[in-house]
């Protein structure tokens, strides 16, 4: 009885070996290299340090008004980091609004001291 069964499993497997489509064996497509993301600027040219200078100065002319700003704009400049100036410029040139960039900058202890120091001496 045993061997009807494997007689009929093994006729069974021959039968359907014949109905399973042909399979295509080729090597996995091997992935390319991603396309490079275009890198953002690590040095700061004097084109964008002056877009940078004019979007501080402007920030700091909208809550100084009627006051030179130009020594409270050199301490803002002074106290940031390149990133911070070429992101500044950056937005600039786009149009988009430099407040919170610049307030950041301002709000820390250096510049703070700095804006004061010039306060005292105006």
């Amino acid at each position: 009885m045993r061997t009807k069964i494997y007689a009929a499993l093994a006729v069974s497997a021959v039968t359907l070996a014949g109905c399973v489509a042909p399979v295509q064996t080729t090597a996995p497509a091997v992935p390319s290299a991603p396309a490079a993301a275009p890198t953002a600027p690590t040095q700061l040219d004097e084109a964008s340090r002056q877009l940078a200078r004019n979007a501080v100065n402007t920030e700091m002319q909208s809550r100084l008004a009627g006051s030179d700003t130009t020594p409270y704009t050199n301490c803002v400049m002074q106290n940031a980091t390149t990133a911070e100036l070429i992101d500044i410029a950056q937005m600039s040139a786009a149009g988009s609004s430099t407040a919170d960039s610049v307030a950041a900058i301002v709000s820390r202890p250096a510049t703070t001291q700095c804006i004061a120091s010039v306060a005292r001496s105006a």
